[in-house]
């Protein structure tokens, strides 16, 4: 391993500061609004306790990386600019969780030795997986443009590691290992 390889595996690992959760969001089933709750269980190996994920996962095993879905409070004022819209409210883009003060792009892993995990309160690991991609449906969430004000700005995928309660207002930390 070069000296330069040793600092950029420090520097992808280390984040400021703690985050919060700001909002809890399930989709109970395809079609139907999704709604906001203050407290849920995250289920390891399924996704969130209420939502469509976890329903269609204790039918089957689930080991995809799409179990949870999170966005960042920070982006949700830039889509609703991008879109012409005074504010847009986390329901409406349908992504299970809202956290600020943490980039969670940055806490996907860069190196597999260096592994990354989300800490939210006191007991739940999430492993963020990848880029979540809008759909075809914030063209009628948002109205037209949606999608386009979307890319980019869509949040990310995670797998549950380790379940238990969510309450909004938990501490989100990004941990090594």
């Amino acid at each position: 391993m070069t000296r330069a390889d040793g600092g950029l595996r420090a520097l992808a690992a280390t984040f400021p500061r703690a985050g919060r959760l700001e909002a809890i969001v399930l989709r109970p089933a395809r079609g139907e609004p999704a709604r906001r709750v203050e407290v849920t269980l995250a289920i390891a190996a399924r996704g969130l306790d209420g939502d469509r994920g976890a329903l269609r996962a204790s039918r089957t095993p689930r080991v995809g990386a799409r179990q949870v879905t999170l966005i960042q409070a920070e982006h949700l004022p830039a889509i609703a600019a991008l879109v012409g819209l005074d504010a847009v409210a986390p329901e409406a883009l349908r992504r299970n969780l809202v956290v600020s003060g943490v980039n969670l792009v940055a806490a996907r892993t860069l190196f597999p030795d260096v592994p990354l995990r989300l800490r939210l309160g006191d007991a739940v690991v999430l492993e963020v997986t990848g880029p979540a991609e809008p759909c075809s449906r914030m063209e009628v969430a948002l109205g037209p443009g949606g999608y386009v004000a979307m890319r980019g700005h869509g949040g990310v995928t995670a797998r549950v590691l380790e379940g238990g309660p969510l309450r909004v207002g938990d501490a989100v930390r990004v941990t090594v290992g």
